[in-house]
C-alpha cells in the first residue's frame, strides 16, 4: 500500500510537473548545446582568429570543457541546498543563472574587438553555464520522480530526459535556419548572436512555468520527520551535510552512477559535437548537411526516450542500459564508415542510429539514479554521481577526439575510445542493483538523521 508521501499524484497535476521539469531542461540544455555547436563553427576563428584552423577548433573545445569542470561545483551547491531547502527554489535559479549566462555570450565583444579580452569573458560565461547545469539536472528529474508513482516512474523520469535532444534540436534547429537564411559573412558577423540572444526569452518562460508548480510530497514528508526528529530532540540532530551523509551511506552508488556514465556521455559528444567537426574536415560534407543530419538524429532521439523510459520500467532498468552500452560500444566503427561515404544520408544514419542507442542509457538514468539515493541525500547523490562522472566523460570527449583526429588522421582511434567508456560503463552497471518499483521513501527514516533540518527549509 502506497504511503502518503509515495501516493501518486492526479494525473493533470503529475503532467504539470513534467512539463515544468521538460521545458526548464530543454531551455537550459538548449543554452548549453548552442555553445557547442557554436564553438564546432565559429569560435574558432572569432575567438582564436590568429590559429591554424584545427588548432582553433581545440582551443573553442577547450573553452567548451571548462563548462564541464564547473558542473561537479554545481552538484555540491544545488545538491547541498536541493537536499536541505527543496527541489524547487534551486530549479528557479539555475534557470535564471543559465539563461543569464547565455544572453550575456550573444553581447560578448569578439577578439577582433577586445583582443584576448574575449575569449577569457568567453570561458567565464562558459563556467556560469557548467555551474548551473550541474545543479539543473538533478533538481529537474528528482520533482518528476518523487512525485511519480513506481510503477510508472522510468516512463514519466524520462521526459526530463528528453530536454537534452530536445535542446540539442532547437539549437541546432536555429542554427541550421541561419546558417541556410544568410551568407557565411553575415553568419560569422552577427547571426550567431542571435540564439544566444533568444535564450532570455525563454528562461522567461521557462520562469514562469516552473514557478507555478509544488515541492516535491516525498521531500516535504521527509523535511516533516526531521523536523519532528529536532523537536523531539534537538540535541541529538546530527550536524552533517548531505554531502557527508552521502558519502557514509551511498559511496558505492556514486561510484556506480559515474561509471554508468561514461559511455553514455562519451558517445552523446562525440555523435552530436565532435560530428560537426570530423563531416566537415575529414569526409567533405558542408556545415549545412552536418547541422541537418544532427537536426534530424535529434528528433527521433526525443521521440525514442520515453520508449525506453516505459520499457526500464517492464523489464528493468539495468538490462535497459546495458544494451545501450553494449549498443554504442559495437556502432562506433560502423559509425565512422557511414561517415566517411560522404553522402548525407550515411551521416544521418550513422548519428540517428548512435542517438537511438545512448537513449537507451539516457532515458531510464533519472529514475534509475533517483532509485539509489534516500530522500535528503537524493538531489546531492545523483547530482554528484552525474556531474563528476562529466568532468572525465562529456568534458574533454570533443576534445580528445579532435586531438585524436589531428594526431592519427583516423576515425580508428576514436571508436576505441568510446569502445572503452562503453566496457567502463558495462562494468558499472553489471554492478549495480536493480531499482525497479522501489518506493522512494524506503530506507529514508534510518538514514536521514544523518541530515540536519535548517530553519529556512521549505515546507
Amino acid at each position: 500500500m502506497s504511503s502518503p508521501a509515495s501516493a501518486p499524484p492526479a494525473p493533470a497535476s503529475l503532467k504539470r510537473i513534467v512539463a515544468a521539469s521538460l521545458i526548464g531542461t530543454t531551455i537550459e540544455w538548449y543554452d548549453f548545446f548552442l555553445y557547442g555547436s557554436a564553438a564546432a563553427l565559429v569560435f574558432n576563428t572569432l575567438f582564436f582568429p590568429d590559429s591554424d584552423p584545427l588548432v582553433g577548433t581545440l582551443l573553442s573545445f577547450l573553452t567548451y570543457a571548462v563548462g564541464f569542470a564547473a558542473r561537479p561545483l554545481g552538484a555540491l551547491v544545488f545538491g547541498h541546498y536541493g537536499d536541505r531547502l527543496g527541489r524547487k527554489k534551486l530549479l528557479v535559479l539555475s534557470l535564471l543563472l543559465m539563461g543569464g549566462a547565455t544572453f550575456a555570450i550573444g553581447l560578448l565583444p569578439t577578439h577582433a574587438s577586445i583582443g584576448s579580452a574575449a575569449p577569457v569573458l568567453l570561458t567565464v560565461l562558459r563556467l556560469v553555464q557548467g555551474f548551473a547545469l550541474g545543479g539543473e539536472w538533478g533538481g529537474a528529474v528528482l520533482l518528476v520522480s518523487e512525485h511519480g508513482d513506481a510503477e510508472r516512474r522510468g516512463f514519466w523520469a524520462s521526459w526530463p530526459q528528453t530536454g537534452a535532444p530536445a535542446g540539442q534540436l532547437l539549437a541546432t534547429g536555429v542554427l541550421a535556419a541561419l546558417t541556410a537564411l544568410l551568407s557565411d559573412a553575415a553568419f560569422t558577423s552577427w547571426g550567431w548572436r542571435v540564439p544566444f540572444l533568444l535564450s532570455g526569452v525563454l528562461v522567461l518562460v521557462g520562469l514562469w512555468i516552473r514557478l507555478s508548480v509544488d515541492e516535491s510530497p516525498v521531500f516535504k514528508a521527509a523535511l516533516e520527520r526531521a523536523e519532528a526528529r529536532r523537536a523531539a530532540a534537538p540535541e541529538a540532530e546530527a550536524e552533517r551535510t548531505p554531502l557527508v551523509a552521502v558519502l557514509r551511506h551511498h559511496w558505492r552508488d556514486v561510484l556506480i552512477a559515474m561509471g554508468a556514465r561514461m559511455a553514455e556521455n562519451i558517445s552523446y559528444y562525440v555523435v552530436t559535437a565532435f560530428i560537426l567537426v570530423y563531416a566537415t574536415t575529414s569526409a567533405g560534407l558542408g556545415k549545412q548537411a552536418a547541422l541537418n543530419a544532427v537536426l534530424i538524429a535529434s528528433a527521433v532521439h526525443f521521440a525514442v526516450i520515453p520508449g525506453w523510459g516505459a520499457l526500464s520500467d517492464r523489464i528493468g532498468r539495468r538490462p535497459v542500459y546495458l544494451v545501450g552500452a553494449v549498443g554504442v560500444g559495437l556502432w562506433m566503427f560502423p559509425f565512422f564508415a557511414l561517415v566517411d561515404q560522404g553522402g548525407f544520408g550515411y551521416l544521418l544514419l550513422a548519428v540517428t542510429v548512435g542517438l537511438v542507442l545512448h537513449g537507451a542509457m539516457y532515458a531510464p538514468q533519472a529514475a534509475f539514479f533517483a532509485e539509489m539515493f534516500a530522500t535528503r541525500m537524493r538531489y546531492s547523490g545523483a547530482s554528484i554521481g552525474a556531474q563528476f562522472a562529466s568532468v572525465a566523460a562529456g568534458a574533454p570527449a570533443p576534445l580528445i577526439a579532435t586531438a585524436l583526429l589531428a594526431e592519427y588522421d583516423s576515425s580508428t582511434p576514436i571508436s576505441l575510445y568510446v569502445i572503452a567508456a562503453a566496457l567502463l560503463t558495462v562494468v558499472a552497471v553489471v554492478c549495480a542493483r536493480e531499482t525497479r518499483n522501489r518506493d522512494l521513501a524506503e530506507g529514508d527514516e534510518e538514514r536521514e538523521a544523518s541530515v540536519p533540518v535548517p530553519a529556512d527549509a521549505e515546507r
